[in-house]
């Protein structure tokens, strides 16, 4: 029991840092300096510039897992923008999750050509991820072409059924689309 406690301190302590890295709040050099009496001076890690200041790296060693679940959290709490700075941080820029992190941020924040590209690479590497397939399929929805979409939810069938989340969640999109875009004949 003491060991699954000190796991879960060690993974708490992680967390910490991915969350300070999260908030895009950091102090100057890690330590706070007044600014106006209005708290510490901030650097937004969010502005290209600042990306490779000390400052904007992920704190106690936080692994690439743990950058995608903070990024991930963060996207699917409406903060798109946030989650791709932090995404910018993981180490193995081809991990298809990072990769389908990123175009789902991409996606959310308006730019669904932008986010293509990254579950077109997330998919080359992993092909049976179905869940980068259950979000390029939303892309493809919101380009309009329900064909590609059930392309995606085929795909998504044939590598884990029509049972698993994914399909039910793809399916589910596909036929509020179609409900919402008759086919006038």
């Amino acid at each position: 029991m003491a060991h699954i406690r000190s796991a879960l301190l060690s993974r708490f302590v992680a967390a910490l840092g991915v969350l300070a890295l999260v908030a895009g709040a950091t102090t100057v050099g890690g330590t706070p300096a007044a600014a106006d009496d209005d708290g510490p001076v901030r650097i937004d890690c969010t502005k290209k510039k600042n990306k490779d200041k000390p400052a904007c790296q992920p704190k106690h060693g936080a692994s690439d897992d743990e950058i995608i679940n903070g990024a991930y959290w963060l996207a699917h709490t409406g903060r798109y923008a946030p989650s791709l700075a932090l995404l910018a941080t993981v180490a193995d820029k081809e991990n298809p999750r990072a990769l389908n992190a990123m175009g789902f941020a991409t996606r959310k924040l308006g730019n669904v050509d932008g986010a293509l590209p990254y579950y077109a690479r997330a998919l080359a590497l992993k092909p049976d991820y179905v869940q980068a397939r259950e979000y390029l399929g939303e892309a493809f929805l919101a380009k309009g072409d329900v064909t590609k979409a059930a392309e995606q939810l085929g795909e998504i069938e044939r590598y884990c059924g029509s049972q698993c989340v994914s399909f039910t969640k793809l399916k589910s999109q596909i036929s509020a689309f179609e409900a919402a875009h008759p086919v006038r004949g």
